[in-house]
């Protein structure tokens, strides 16, 4: 099922989790207290849209890691009904995609229902304050990078990362419904 995020909680402050990587350790916010931007993805193993995509949230990590820009994966797809979407095949997706940065399993949903994360991916971008100041798309055409002509994403964290605001008419990311636990 096709779903579009929303972006009423624009500016409300992060919220805390502690979830577990495809390395085996706990993350919360606190270990990224030195970063000055966190882009926190709500994404699967499974989705067309974020297998489309992932590539592209690579690359960025790596042109904003010397930025103090700090990307975060999160997993929170019931994992008994789709098993593509299991912690052991996030450990393979991670290796084989070679992500540069910590994926993490939501398994409770509990992370995702705070964040009223809704599609696979749900970008939110949090300055250093950790205040939300863009939930958007990644780009114009999740289909083909060929065609990209606007870099939604890549463009709000520069102008946070320069203390300004991002574009006031964001465009909602677009993918898979979260499959939540019935």
């Amino acid at each position: 099922m096709l779903l579009e995020n929303n972006i009423n909680n624009l500016n409300s402050s992060v919220i805390d989790f502690v979830l577990k990587g495809t390395d085996g350790k706990l993350y919360s916010l606190a270990d990224f207290d030195d970063k000055d931007i966190l882009v926190i993805i709500f994404m699967c193993n499974h989705c067309p849209y974020v297998i489309a995509v992932i590539k592209r949230f690579i690359e960025l990590q790596k042109v904003f890691t010397d930025k103090k820009v700090q990307f975060i994966g999160i997993n929170p797809n019931d994992t008994a009904a789709y098993p593509e979407d299991s912690f052991e095949n996030m450990v393979i997706f991670h290796k084989e995609n070679k992500m540069n940065f910590p994926y993490l399993i939501d398994e409770t949903q509990e992370t995702a229902r705070k964040y009223d994360a809704v599609c696979t991916p749900d970008i939110y971008v949090y300055n250093k304050e950790r205040i939300l100041k863009y939930r958007g798309r990644l780009d114009d055409n999740w289909k083909d990078e060929n065609n990209v002509t606007k870099h939604e994403l890549e463009d709000a964290i520069k102008k946070i990362i320069n203390g300004g605001e991002p574009v006031e008419d964001m465009k909602p990311s677009m993918g898979c419904s979260i499959k939540w636990y019935k």
